[in-house]
């Protein structure tokens, strides 16, 4: 009898023991939901605030609802709104804008019911009423912003035309040469002329995307690269860290040090490339190299491209907006560093493009290349604007062609702009080689092929027999200074992919298959034009003596520019060989033969 007692107590203890723990689980997991700020004026620093946002956010997002004893419809409602703020904050790393304003007003929520923010505690993280107190890049934010409530996406366009900040100066600290640069001087000149009185919401709005690219964006650079912009880089300049604090502890003077001005680290090395142009920010800084490396970390990772290491040194991909991305890191470079490439997909005319004095000539040539079907190549260096001239081309290839693309990194985007077409892109991956990619097309119905960038040697071959028999024609992009460079480029690819032996079998090769080389140039102010369009015609085919005074003679081939950019205007140069317009024209349809007569009649003064 008293043992039976003693084990019911024993029963009871635990079963009370368990109802506590239970109970005791439960409001810790209530607790958890509920950060509380640290009391004080302390607690709406930025620094206190971010950590207060990252908090949290990731409780709300990894909590357990069952343990809170809700009623089926408020679960529901509280599961459908973690799962699509965590969907957002996965999705505004990968260059969401829309995703990105999500979390951003979700944050904005927080800060104003949770920690109570107002128009006089807002001061504290930013002091907007003391203009003296402000960095220069509380000053460019502030700027940019303004901007942006009326420009949007040109905000940061408008504003470099409007101060005129793309012009080279001679700059203390960047030596005796003109320079593309932005300085801290130049920010506090244009915030004294552009500022105004802010609002309590306006404030917000800047406090919030400050906290944002602390937290789960790109850092100073979050708000300029969702502007329309060439691109945006950082981490290419500078001296490294380790090397500067050795010199100053051996007492070396750096030696980045210019005219008595402190050498720039490679935290303050933030790049805009704006029309060709690169200029560097010099009032911009991540802070430090740990803030650079989170933002090389994270901003390839859209649709999840592999692991960024030291035995993978680099990563190219696209952003979900369709820029390009490359990230590089020690060892393979020396130190963490970006590269955001931006296309304008509205900008994607021949007419938009191609500018000034004679323009209608290369215009309606281009034209009349893609309706005749004839190889080209795009050639030029980077950042002259093969990728947006090519894009312009296709516009021009007859709708009922079905094109398949192959590209290193998704650039061209051509689904977007010609929604209606038949086109398909291919990639290299880490398991699909560039050359596998191209023999797939084969079998995929494409009637013409484009090309990216030929960059490899296997590529280059590979497009050379493409352009033989599995295609009507191709259009790439490659980086040769001039058509011969083009020629002997390409051939020594064949021979380095073991096609062929010798050289000469190999030129005759590339010089049957290429009809015309568009070749594009960037002058010292950014500006972009096309240099010359050059025709190659393979001597076996004409009679060349009449041709030696128009075009130049090599030993397979004669190259001859058709059209060219003299002294600021476009010009007719040699008339069209007699192969290229019979060609040209057996591929158009009825109504563009006779088009292209007129064309050459008009600009050339009759048929070659």
């Amino acid at each position: 009898m008293l043992l039976g007692s003693l084990v019911n107590l024993i029963l009871i203890g635990l079963i009370f023991l368990l109802v506590s723990l239970f109970l005791y689980t439960r409001w810790m997991s209530k607790a958890k939901i509920k950060v509380q700020p640290q009391p004080g004026p302390e607690q709406f620093s930025l620094q206190a605030m971010t950590e207060f946002v990252k908090e949290t956010l990731h409780q709300m997002t990894h909590s357990q609802l069952l343990d809170l004893g809700l009623h089926e419809e408020e679960y529901r409602r509280r599961l459908s709104k973690r799962s699509e703020l965590r969907r957002a904050l996965k999705g505004c790393v990968s260059g969401s804008v829309l995703d990105k304003q999500y979390v951003k007003e979700f944050m904005k929520e927080l800060l104003i019911k949770s920690l109570k923010l107002n128009e006089t505690n807002i001061n504290i993280a930013i002091p907007f009423e003391k203009h003296d107190d402000l960095t220069p890049q509380d000053q460019f934010e502030i700027i940019l912003y303004l901007y942006k409530q009326e420009y949007q996406d040109k905000a940061l366009s408008k504003l470099i035309m409007n101060y005129d900040l793309a012009r080279p100066r001679v700059l203390p600290g960047y030596g005796e040469d003109a320079v593309y640069a932005v300085t801290a001087e130049d920010i506090a000149y244009i915030y004294a002329n552009e500022i105004r009185s802010l609002m309590l919401p306006e404030k917000l709005d800047i406090v919030v995307q400050r906290i944002y690219q602390q937290y789960k964006g790109f850092s100073v650079i979050d708000e300029i690269r969702d502007q329309r912009i060439d691109g945006v880089s950082g981490g290419v300049s500078g001296v490294l860290g380790d090397s500067l604090s050795m010199k100053f502890h051996s007492g070396m003077q750096p030696s980045g040090w210019v005219d008595g001005v402190n050498p720039a680290s490679e935290c303050e090395s933030v790049w805009l490339f704006f029309r060709g142009i690169s200029i560097h920010l010099g009032f911009l800084s991540f802070g430090s190299v740990r803030e650079l490396k989170r933002v090389c970390q994270n901003i390839y990772k859209y649709n999840h491209p592999g692991q960024l290491s030291e035995a993978s040194g680099f990563k190219v991909n696209e952003m979900k907006d369709g820029s390009r991305v490359v990230v590089v890191r020690p060892p393979f470079s020396e130190s963490w560093a970006f590269f955001v490439r931006k296309f304008d997909v509205d900008s994607v005319t021949l007419e938009q493009l191609v500018k000034g004095k004679g323009a209608e000539i290369p215009i309606g040539l281009l034209q009349f290349l893609m309706k005749g079907s004839r190889i080209t190549a795009i050639t030029g260096a980077q950042g002259s604007g093969k990728t947006t001239l090519l894009m312009a081309m296709v516009r021009h290839i007859y709708a009922s062609y079905t094109l398949r693309v192959q590209e290193m990194a998704f650039e061209l985007h051509l689904r977007k702009i010609y929604s209606r077409r038949n086109i398909l892109s291919f990639r290299e991956t880490e398991h699909i080689s560039g050359q596998e990619g191209l023999d797939l097309q084969k079998k995929t119905d494409g009637t013409v092929n484009i090309l990216g960038e030929v960059a490899t040697d296997e590529v280059a071959s590979w497009m050379i027999q493409m352009s033989q028999v599995a295609s009507l024609f191709t259009v790439f992009t490659h980086h040769a200074k001039t058509f011969k460079d083009l020629v002997y480029s390409l051939r020594n690819s064949l021979l380095k992919s073991g096609m062929f032996r010798q050289e000469d079998i190999a030129e005759q090769q590339v010089v049957s298959v290429i009809n015309f080389d568009v070749h594009l140039k960037r002058d010292a102010f950014g500006n972009r034009f096309i240099e010359r369009i050059t025709e190659c015609i393979p001597c076996d085919e004409e009679p060349f003596p009449s041709w030696e005074d128009q075009g130049k003679l090599h030993t397979f081939y004669v190259s001859k520019n058709v059209v060219e950019y003299r002294d600021g205007e476009y010009v007719a140069a040699a008339p069209l060989s007699e192969r290229s317009v019979r060609e040209m024209e057996e591929q158009m349809q009825p109504q563009d033969v006779e088009a292209f007569r007129s064309f050459i009649q008009s600009v050339w003064g009759g048929k070659p």
